[in-house]
């Protein structure tokens, strides 16, 4: 396809334009649609945009490559920390989260399930790094019900006539993906009942949860929702609240949420621990969410054991990184250079305890600096998102205007699976500030056929 990001965000602008007024109510049934649909989040319709995220089918292509080339790297490092104490020692974690890590799953994939969060340079197709979730990773649900909210609108209507628009399927494909894996997993029973595990009042999306059981049971498989503290084992097997013996885990309680309540949730760990039910993914998946792992990745000790090529794209793709220390703030110069900058939690999620310099003033940024100074922060590069024409319909006034992009790669099992979009107002795009959901769509031409002429 000839046609790259910018000019198709460009004409898709242009066909709501010429026929905005029929668009502005196509918006209205669209919203109306997401108020009524399971888009939710905290019990909340969630915040979204009127055009889709569209991405070329070559662009796709390409990101497939990427996310797959950096999975692939992010395994070899997972690999490595288990293997080579010397390198275990570089992350820091405490003896109790590395003991759980350190407890290898029997099945053949460490890293299940991954999405992979980058700024993308739609442009010149340029791209850094900015998360790495693993059993985490959220928000197929909204991308579901967002695709179906935009096949009401208008100017899906109109393009469609030109383009074929096709959403990603991230529902029977984990599915399929995650039963290949429990398949490899020495004890598997033939029927299992699966447990869709979480800490169920912490902000995550039951009805994610329920099309994820609905999908594994239209696959014919036995699936329900846990809250993870009511979870008992009895020495030999793990139960669900209800009482039903569970076989194989779809962890979605996030290792920082475990540790922190790790008193609660003793039955559960006590199953994990002594091998009694098939967690997937295990503890190990923690070394990648770890921020400090991207400091780590530009360290000699793993360009080490990577090759040329991979090296390459670490320092292609890979924002610089350091630990938030005295020393660091003072070699970079990081007070006087506030706009370049930007501090994260080396553990975190949802974008919360990160401050870009370029938000505060000189002596705000000072005070914030000094206050996170070797208390386990990050510092690094600043990427400024690219920025692209929506418009936002629930406005009294609907204008277009510039939005800043992330965009998020699923990967299941190894396997590129689609794309999940958000923008904002601002730099950084999270909940925190004013993130809205966009529906992520792959466009192709239609070809045109002969009879079309006669």
């Amino acid at each position: 396809m000839n046609t790259n990001m910018e000019t198709f965000n460009l004409l898709y602008k242009e066909v709501i334009e010429k026929d905005f007024e029929e668009n502005l109510k196509t918006a209205k049934e669209s919203l109306y649609y997401l108020d009524k649909s399971t888009a939710k989040y905290k019990g909340e319709t969630i915040y979204s945009l009127y055009m889709a995220k569209a991405f070329p089918d070559d662009v796709v292509d390409y990101l497939k490559e990427a996310s797959e080339i950096m999975y692939g790297l992010l395994k070899k490092v997972m690999n490595e920390y288990i293997e080579k104490e010397d390198y275990r020692k570089l992350f820091g974690f405490q003896q109790e989260l590395e003991e759980l890590i350190l407890d290898v799953p029997p099945y053949q994939n460490i890293l299940p399930i991954a999405r992979l969060d980058i700024f993308l340079n739609e442009k010149d197709l340029s791209f850094k790094f900015c998360e790495f979730n693993a059993d985490g990773c959220s928000s197929m649900n909204e991308d579901r019900e967002l695709n179906i909210a935009l096949q009401k609108t208008a100017a899906y209507k109109e393009l469609s006539r030109d383009y074929e628009i096709e959403s990603f399927e991230l529902f029977e494909t984990w599915v399929k993906e995650f039963m290949d894996i429990y398949k490899t997993y020495p004890d598997k029973v033939e029927q299992p009942n699966i447990g869709i595990v979480d800490f169920l009042e912490k902000g995550c999306s039951m009805e994610e949860f329920e099309e994820f059981k609905k999908s594994f049971q239209r696959a014919g498989h036995h699936a329900q929702i846990c809250e993870i503290r009511d979870m008992k084992f009895d020495g030999e097997h793990l139960y669900a609240p209800d009482g039903t013996v569970i076989h194989a885990i779809y962890r979605r309680a996030v290792t920082s949420d475990i540790m922190e309540h790790f008193e609660e949730v003793e039955d559960f760990m006590n199953a994990v621990k002594n091998h009694k039910v098939c967690l997937i993914g295990s503890f190990c998946t923690q070394i990648i969410h770890n921020k400090i792992l991207f400091y780590l990745l530009h360290c000699q000790r793993t360009q080490d054991f990577l090759d040329k090529e991979e090296i390459q794209f670490i320092n292609r793709h890979i924002p610089y990184t350091v630990s938030l220390t005295e020393q660091e703030v003072f070699k970079n110069a990081v007070l006087d250079n506030k706009d370049k900058w930007i501090i994260k939690p080396e553990d975190s999620y949802g974008a919360r305890g990160i401050f870009a310099g370029l938000h505060f003033s000189l002596e705000q940024w000072k005070k914030i600096v000094e206050e996170n100074m070797d208390t386990c922060y990050i510092l690094q590069e600043f990427v400024l998102p690219y920025q692209s024409f929506n418009i936002d319909f629930k406005k009294k006034e609907p204008k277009f205007r510039k939005y800043s992009n992330l965009t998020g790669m699923y990967v299941y099992n190894g396997k590129f699976a689609g794309i999940y979009s958000r923008q904002s107002e601002h730099e950084i795009i999270s909940s925190q500030y004013d993130e809205n959901d966009v529906a992520s769509v792959k466009v192709s031409k239609k070809e045109v056929k002969s009879e079309d002429f006669n």
